[in-house]
């Protein structure tokens, strides 16, 4: 088998679900009771945090556990809008957010906030002086994704960063599910940024775990209201066993990383320069500021949907862009904001690498390929 999925989630490390078995099975208690049991879950909840925050360089009263990315989103975005909704109902996301971010600006719209979406370049990149255009003395949040889930864009969050540096009543959110491992931690997680989403799924851990980042004295209303954990912000029992798993995936992701990034760049170039010698095939992602492991692409006048079910038959396993909306058939939002056509965006699939993949697996897939792409003649 070769995963070629890996955007959509990875395999778990299987130190991590070591760590998510001992501690589901020995350290068991409720974290908010009162006895050894509690206390010891307790413990391990707290060093999770810390662990996670150290990695990341920053405070552990900034680490705020969620069940992953989506809600990390949902809750950056509509906790941020209510909370200051006194100072302004406008909000700004890129053109080419995941749907976690842009449904929930949407649902913002029902509630009588004001939302605008700021469009990006042809080659998927938001333009930031078109956003800084958008600016009003409204404005309360501005939110953008780090690397694009669909093409692997990376985005230019320091210019945004710089351009909001005089602003800082406005709230600025990072998507930062697809970045993590994939690009340096300085080019998104700037002083500038007050939220950032994560998901531990992406990195190794196990799913229904993931964390919101947010900068000490920042404002978001609380997602769940009870029992008053997570710094009475988000109400629920802790998914303890989960969490440290979560962070020690993330402790071993991050020692990998450097020659990790030197893999992924080299397979990621064999790939986009064997690709390009085909005549009947659009190459989505580009060759600069582009995450290492992502590559979409399409072959002109085959679905993508009819690409995937092809390389499957090959035990080949590659997605149609956004796995949280490939089922429902739609061609790639990213690629519309782009301004590419409907009928060639539903065209396009999307290949992205892991450590656990080799060049040995890219020379399969190439080979594969040239096949499929033989087998579509008549079709192109």
């Amino acid at each position: 088998m070769i995963y070629f999925d890996n955007a959509a989630t990875t395999r778990p490390y299987p130190e991590a679900l070591k760590t998510y078995s001992e501690v589901a099975s020995k350290i068991f208690g409720n974290p908010s009771s009162l006895h050894v049991l509690g206390s010891n879950a307790h413990r391990i909840l707290e060093a999770s945090r810390k662990q996670i925050a150290e990695l990341l360089g920053v405070e552990p009263d900034t680490i705020i556990f969620t069940s992953g990315g989506t809600e990390s989103d949902n809750w950056a975005i509509k906790g941020t809008a209510f909370a200051k909704k006194a100072f302004g109902k406008h909000i700004i996301v890129s053109d080419i957010e995941h749907p976690a971010v842009k449904e929930s600006a949407k649902w913002l719209l029902e509630q009588e906030f004001d939302v605008s979406f700021a469009p990006v370049t042809k080659a998927g990149f938001v333009d930031v002086e078109e956003l800084s255009q958008l600016i009003r003395q409204d404005t309360i949040l501005v939110s953008c994704m780090a690397v694009n889930n669909e093409i692997g864009a990376i985005q230019p969050i320091s210019a945004i960063s710089k351009m909001l540096a005089d602003k800082p009543s406005i709230t600025f959110h990072v998507d930062a599910v697809q970045a993590l491992g994939k690009v340096p931690l300085t080019n998104y997680l700037t002083e500038r940024v007050d939220l950032a989403s994560f998901s531990g799924h992406k990195f190794h851990a196990v799913r229904g775990v993931g964390f919101l980042y947010k900068k000490t004295g920042k404002t978001i209303s609380p997602l769940l209201n009870g029992g008053g954990q997570e710094s009475n912000l988000r109400s629920t029992t802790e998914n303890v066993p989960g969490l440290a798993s979560m962070a020690k995936a993330l402790r071993l992701m991050i020692e990998k990383q450097e020659p990790t990034l030197v893999k992924l760049q080299a397979m990621r170039t064999v790939i986009m320069e064997a690709l390009s010698t085909y005549d009947d095939l659009v190459l989505f992602s580009g060759q600069d500021d582009f995450a290492p492991n992502i590559v979409t692409f399409g072959i002109k006048g085959v679905r993508g949907e009819v690409l995937v079910h092809a390389f499957e038959a090959h035990d080949i396993y590659i997605s149609t862009t956004s796995a949280c909306s490939s089922k429902a058939g739609k061609p790639a939002g990213t690629l519309i904001a782009m301004g590419i056509p409907a009928e060639q965006a539903q065209t396009a699939v999307r290949i992205s690498l892991d450590e656990e993949n080799d060049m040995s697996q890219v020379e399969q897939f190439l080979t594969v390929f040239k096949m499929v792409y033989t087998q579509t003649q008549k079709v192109r």
